[in-house]
Order: C-alpha cells, then structure tokens, then sequence
C-alpha cells in the first residue's frame, strides 16, 4: 500500500477522532480526480482494523459498477476484510419483496444492516430520500465523493456541495495523467483548448472538415463499453439514431441486444434514473389498436434483471415525459429510452475506457455550472478521451 501524503495523513486523522466520537450522524469526504480518495479509503480501513479488529465496515456505492470498482480497490490493497462486506446502496439497505412465484414485485426497507460502520462511496449521486433511508439504520456513516462534480440528477440536493472535508492536492504522479490535466482546466477555467495531449486524449475542432469523418469512425466502432456524451437532448437523439444504424437495428421497434437507459425512479421495482442495461426481450402491448407499452425483460449492468411495461412514447424524445395522449403519469408505465449516447448528467458515477465527449452548453449555465459539467464528462474517461468542441 503507497504511503499517505500529509493531505492524507491529516483526513485520515480527522476520520478516526470523528468515528471515537462522532458529533454528528454522518461525516463527508471529498477530493478531485488524482487527489487520491480511494487510497485513502483503503488506508483509513486498514487503520480502523487495526486499532478496532471486530470492526464490520458495510461498503456501499450507487451503481453497481461504482460498488465493483470500490471491491477491486479494497482487493488490490489487501484491506478486503471477510467481515465487511461491498454492495450498491440500494441492496444494502432494501430487501426484496416477492409473490408466490417468487418474482419481485417490490422492495422495502430492511430493519437492521450487519455492520457498525457504513461507507458511501459517489456520494455526489445520492438523492435526499436515499440519503434519509441510509441515516435511518443509525449507523455513523463516511461519505466519499467529488465535490467537483454536478449534484444528483433527480433534484438539487447535493450531499456533497460542502463536504467537512477534503481532498484537494492532485498527486504527482496524477499530474503526468493528460485526462487528470484535463480535468483541472475543466474545474479551474472551463475551458480546454484543441490540441492533442496525448496519442489518446485529445480536443476536436468541431467545425474542422475532418472531425465529422473522425467522429463517424469512432461512432462506427461503438462498444458497449463505451460512453459517448452531450449535453444537450438533441444531440443524444441524432447519436442514438446514428449509432443504432451502424449496428444494424432497424425499425421504430427496440431490438433484443439494444442499450436502454431508465429515466424515471421505481423503487418498488429497484430502477432508477441514469441506470443502464441491455434489451433482452420484449413484446409490444396495444390498446384500442394503439401501441402503448412494450413488455421487456432487461439485463442491468448492475447484475439484475428488470422485468416490466416500459412506454413506447419515450423513445427519442427530448424531455421526459408526464403523460401521452390521454395516459397519465402512472399510466405510461417505466420510462425507458435507447442508452448509447447519454447526456452527462445521466453518466454520473460512470466510467469508462474510452469516452467521446461533445462539449454542449446551455445558454443558461453559469461559469460554475459549466466547470463542473465540462470537468463531471472529462472525469467519466480511464484511458482514451475524445473531445469535440471550440
């Protein structure tokens, strides 16, 4: 395990006197892209096992890639302790509710969690009702994430707006990262000039000749491990067309093998907006001879599979939607929409190898707001980042 640096050292001193004796319910940590957050959550578990060996810690995050990669980290630095265990938020502290043939009609909240300690990692994601459900077991719970990034997607609350405490020195050997460069023009000045910075980081001119041909290519290529971002609805629509054609999915109809994302919460089906799956069946349901739903079963990235009536409305729409044609909101059944090209708003506590960013942004964005979007999409890269824009 790499040595903590005195940023460190000192929020990890922090962590320890708060959890002796916590004067509050819950305490935040945030740092930026290369400042080190998830070493040090490595570094303040293997001192907490230490100083207190039957200490359960009860790791979470909100997406089932965030927990995954919170397990890897763990692993890798040898602090992945038997008793603790790793899981999304929503499976920590829901349980399923089933009928007779053991499908899952609902979930409800547990009554107890097996841990004395919980730990939040993407905490910028959480919504308020989660974060009261979590506050609700009693337990002193650390919540990790970047302050930097946009608030939540559902509302304005922002748990981590003001976090107690932070990480904010970039690593040396972070500094050498072009996406980690990137990232600090983004969050400094909003602005990221055309250049290459690396043979796979690098900024298009959006009305050079050749960056239409070069987006094209890298559109051709789509990988479902992939991400490509905008900012506005338009864009997202026009990409997922595009793409959708280059895979040869034909018809107004979503296809068996196609990305879907959900856009609007179920949390008696465990569903929530921004999260990703592939199209494993479906069946369109008419009513009055008008195609109003599909029956589909979906395979979540997160593991699971949704089974469920999704709106036919809602796909290729800009905004999404409150009723259609007579049906009510709880009428329209789940929303879903096709999920190759996503809005970065939707992309929040994603990664990925490789990511396509348009730099979009709406008349109305403040500098602030703009940072933070711009710094959130340029963030959601590992390896390769291609940014299109002025």
């Amino acid at each position: 395990m790499v040595a903590a640096s005195r940023e460190q050292k000192a929020v990890l001193s922090q962590l320890i006197t708060w959890l002796s004796r916590p004067d509050s319910p819950a305490i935040t940590l945030g740092g930026y892209a290369g400042t080190g957050k998830t070493t040090t959550v490595a570094l303040w578990r293997k001192l907490l096992h230490h100083l207190e060996p039957n200490a359960r810690v009860a790791f979470c995050a909100y997406t089932g890639k965030a927990s995954r990669v919170l397990a890897a980290t763990l692993k890798r630095q040898r602090v992945d302790y038997a008793k603790d265990s790793i899981s999304t938020i929503h499976s920590l502290i829901y349980a399923p509710v089933t009928n007779d043939q053991g499908q899952i009609t609902g979930w409800r909240l547990k009554k107890d969690i097996q841990a004395e300690v919980i730990l939040a990692d993407e905490a910028s994601m959480v919504d308020e009702l989660i974060w009261q459900d979590l506050l609700s077991f009693k337990r002193p719970i650390i919540a990790v994430g970047d302050h930097g990034q946009l608030p939540p997607v559902n509302g304005r609350y922002n748990l981590m707006a003001k976090p107690r405490l932070k990480l904010e020195t970039i690593h040396r050997q972070a500094q050498s990262n072009p996406i980690i460069r990137l990232s600090i023009m983004a969050r400094e000045t909003g602005q990221i000039p055309i250049a290459n910075y690396s043979q796979t980081v690098r900024k298009l001119n959006r009305y050079d000749s050749v960056t239409g041909q070069e987006v094209e290519e890298i559109l051709r290529q789509y990988n479902q491990d992939w991400l490509i971002l905008t900012g506005f609805n338009h864009t997202r629509v026009k990409l997922n067309q595009a793409i959708r054609g280059y895979l040869t999915f034909d018809g107004e109809t979503p296809r068996v093998g196609e990305r879907l994302i959900c856009l609007k919460n179920n949390w008696q089906k465990g569903i929530y907006n921004g999260m990703t799956g592939q199209l494993h069946k479906t069946i369109p349901i008419f009513d009055e001879e008008k195609l109003h739903w599909y029956e589909v079963e979906i395979t979540l990235d997160d593991g699971l599979i949704y089974a469920g009536k999704i709106s036919a409305h809602q796909f290729n729409q800009l905004t999404t939607l409150a009723e259609f044609d007579g049906l009510k909101y709880k009428a329209l059944g789940d929303l879903w929409d096709l999920g190759y090209a996503l809005t970065v708003h939707k992309a929040q506590g994603s990664q990925a190898p490789k990511v396509l960013l348009f730099e979009e942004r709406n008349q109305h964005m403040s500098d602030e707001d703009w940072s933070r979007w711009l710094y959130t999409g340029v963030t959601r890269a590992e390896r390769e980042l291609t940014l299109v824009g002025i």
